[in-house]
């Protein structure tokens, strides 16, 4: 059966353009369209859709309250994020956004956002556990922008962090993604047990540590498993001295 769609922008262009995409799409059967966040609620309610394309930056009620007032019902539509802005990435993903597409929205991009709703809605429920443990407050995953898209990437998968001004570069073996983030933004949501700051500008992972290098001047750098050589800040030198000893 085809997704129930409901598109919610309040740009008629963007609204337009995202109709003529979603008609070539057999997966998919508009069934209306909202101009802002109290419409599409009124309308998630009169039309039960399966899937929303929702704007995030309208006036009056922004999609990201849209999306928290859908979150306390029972059932609620799958939401994908559609936005002329990657800033809101994070926030999207703990709305458990199933995925967020940037303005102009290519074809193939979401074509693949609809198969990602699709394989959601047939995956097995999760087993029920007998003692679930609480949420972590760390991070598990990150939103990236990647090629255009923005994409899920496993924080365990990073190597190392550096600062670049406001953005940080995000090292993933050969691999590297900006955020826009400060480096205390990020390192107050990693876990201090699996991420160690060396340096005010970097942040490593532990486990991507192979040891500690001196250059016999006083300075020193965590040499990574890929060899890969961090500086060491003066003031980090003892905590990352620390972690090495706790790991041996």
């Amino acid at each position: 059966m085809p997704l129930r769609t409901l598109i919610v922008d309040d740009e008629p262009l963007a609204v337009e353009r995202l109709q003529i995409l979603c008609a070539r799409l057999a997966a998919l059967q508009l069934v209306g369209t909202a101009a802002d966040g109290e419409a599409a609620l009124r309308l998630v309610d009169a039309l039960d859709p399966d899937l929303l394309f929702l704007d995030i930056a309208m006036p009056g009620m922004s999609g990201m309250e849209v999306a928290a007032a859908l979150a306390a019902r029972p059932r609620r539509p799958a939401i994908v994020f559609v936005t002329a802005f990657d800033g809101f990435a994070v926030a999207a993903f703990d709305a458990d956004a199933v995925d967020y597409l940037m303005k102009p929205v290519a074809p193939d991009r979401l074509a693949r956002a609809v198969e990602r709703v699709r394989e959601r809605r047939h995956a097995p429920p999760p087993l029920a556990v007998p003692a679930p443990s609480a949420p972590s407050p760390h991070l598990a995953e990150l939103w990236v922008p990647n090629r255009g898209e923005l994409v899920r990437l496993e924080v365990g998968a990073i190597d190392w962090i550096e600062a670049e001004r406001d953005y940080m570069r995000l090292h993933v073996g050969s691999r590297s993604f900006l955020i826009l983030e400060t480096i205390s933004a990020l390192e107050a949501r990693l876990d201090p047990a699996a991420f160690l700051r060396v340096h005010r500008g970097a942040i490593v992972r532990r486990g991507a540590i192979a040891r500690l290098v001196h250059d016999g001047q006083g300075n020193w750098a965590v040499e990574l498993a890929g060899g890969v050589q961090v500086r060491i800040g003066r003031t980090y030198l003892a905590a990352a001295k620390a972690a090495l000893l706790d790991r041996a």
